[in-house]
């Protein structure tokens, strides 16, 4: 089977490189105040094996640089981070660049989710910036039905394939963490274009259900879990201070592995890692595909 090996997290990767405290701002700060090790982060994971680059631009959105003043910056630090994915691309002669949008709001607070006459216009204004620059647009982390749809519309100026990633409930996959099914996404792919669908930044453990689900909407699926421990039962976020979520050391790249095969063995052809999952574990993910049998595209 032909599989897209996405790369890992780049946001805490860029945190823990940096060796900086995280602020609010967060993947965004450090590639601020240390350029060049986003560009570095992209080349290990090219180096690992990963096809797939996934822009810095995930938490570069109006609502966290307004409350630091850096709000005009909007435009030039996507630019910033579409430049250190494309000279790692260069440097590594191969491999596609996905447009990474993030949830608006906060990641993990469905009920920040606004309504879709502003999301809309929101992510369709950074679909543009992207849309020269990158292969596909992916929408990350999406917890609830509304963002996605505010999402999937405004991604659609872009031109480009749109690849769809929920986020899921870390006890039950088969719900997004809104609560709501993971089955609702069926009505929003029938109304905007979707390439693929996804789920991403949940407990490995959460993932087979989530995929049971996605299979069945007739579009490739797949997916890239996180190295946290549970999020679901933890207080909820805001965007005033540093997101605290604790590292797993029980995620080896040897067990995250074995999670994906059996993903795979699903039929998910699109698969990776998100938060706390790093080059170690892109790098014996893309061993096993091999030795499975399985060609990397």
């Amino acid at each position: 089977m032909q599989i897209t090996l996405l790369d890992g997290g780049m946001g805490q990767e860029l945190v823990a490189r940096s060796g900086d405290e995280p602020t609010p701002l967060w993947a965004t700060r450090v590639m601020i105040d240390h350029p060049g090790l986003v560009k570095a982060i992209h080349d290990d994971y090219f180096a690992a094996g990963a096809s797939v680059a996934t822009t810095n631009t995930y938490n570069i959105l109006h609502d966290r640089l307004e409350g630091v003043g850096l709000d005009a910056l909007y435009h030039a630090l996507h630019l910033r981070a579409l430049m250190e994915a494309h000279e790692a691309k260069a440097q590594a002669g191969r491999g596609i660049i996905a447009g990474s949008m993030g949830p608006l709001g906060e990641s993990y607070r469905p009920d920040l989710t606004p309504p879709i006459e502003v999301s809309a216009p929101l992510y369709a204004e950074k679909a543009r910036i992207l849309a020269p620059h990158v292969d596909v647009i992916l929408l990350e982390t999406m917890s609830s039905l509304g963002l996605a749809r505010g999402a999937l519309k405004g991604a659609q100026v872009a031109g480009l394939p749109v690849w769809l990633s929920v986020s899921v409930d870390d006890r039950d996959g088969s719900r997004l963490r809104s609560g709501e099914p993971i089955a609702g996404l069926r009505d929003l792919i029938a109304e905007f274009p979707t390439a693929a669908v996804l789920a991403n930044c949940s407990m490995p453990e959460a993932m087979l259900a989530a995929l049971k689900e996605l299979s069945n909407m007739g579009l490739p699926f797949g997916a890239y879990a996180n190295g946290f421990s549970e999020i679901s039962s933890l207080p909820l976020p805001d965007a005033v201070a540093a997101p605290e979520y604790t590292h797993r050391h029980d995620l080896t790249p040897e067990r995250y592995t074995a999670f994906v095969m059996e993903w795979v063995k699903l039929g998910a052809t699109i698969v990776g890692g998100c938060c706390e999952v790093g080059p170690a574990h892109i790098r014996h993910l893309a061993t096993a595909l091999r030795a499975a049998g399985h060609t990397i595209a």
